[in-house]
């Protein structure tokens, strides 16, 4: 059985589609990160790095969620993750766009927006980062109608944070309409829907 530890963000919610989608059997145990949970001494056993989510699987730790999808595509017979050639190297390199670029763009806009001390260098350099990497993802969604092609683990890694860009971010999505009608794509997917929704 799989035991997934996560919480209700971009990043947690990851490695629920893919469960969903695979149907793959899983317990989730919630991590709190408001109340510290990720720091408790038996979570930093799964992730030395104290970040959710994580995973174990049989026995097995993974940590990252990159690294949990790549697995779970696997241990699924290749769901979601092509075997070779230039469609698993498109499915890759989208993952990693999100993992490298996306979610830690997102996430730093996200924080100095909140920050009591604003930063007007930091909003700037960060939306500016956020406007271009959604432009990039408008781009390869007006060739495609997935990121990486067909529907994958590089879809399922980037939904939890470009969906926000127009409810949480305030930007105008008319600015990319092919990455808001592939929003509307992946979201619509009731696996994406149940994960989403998702409530400790």
């Amino acid at each position: 059985m799989i035991e997934l530890y996560t919480w209700t963000t971009p990043n947690g919610v990851k490695p629920l589609i893919m469960l969903e989608e695979t149907g793959l059997p899983y317990h989730v145990t919630p991590v709190d990160i408001g109340k510290g949970a990720q720091h408790a001494p038996d979570f930093v056993r799964i992730n030395p790095n104290a970040k959710i989510p994580a995973m174990v699987d049989d026995g097995v730790r993974v940590f990252e969620s990159g690294a949990i999808l790549i697995h779970l595509a696997e241990k699924a017979g290749g769901k979601f993750l092509p075997p070779s050639g230039q469609a698993r190297a498109d499915v890759l390199g989208w993952l990693f766009f999100q993992v490298g670029s996306v979610g830690p763009m997102f996430g730093q806009l996200g924080h100095f927006r909140g920050a009591k001390l604003a930063d007007h260098y930091a909003l700037d350099r960060y939306t500016k980062e956020v406007e271009r990497l959604a432009g990039v993802m408008d781009a390869r969604l007006g060739e495609v109608e997935y990121l990486g092609g067909d529907y994958s683990i590089a879809d399922m890694a980037t939904i939890g944070w470009a969906r926000g860009l127009g409810a949480y971010y305030k930007f105008d999505m008319t600015r990319w309409p092919n990455l808001e009608k592939w929003i509307d794509r992946v979201v619509a997917r009731p696996a994406v829907r149940k994960a989403l929704a998702w409530k400790p």
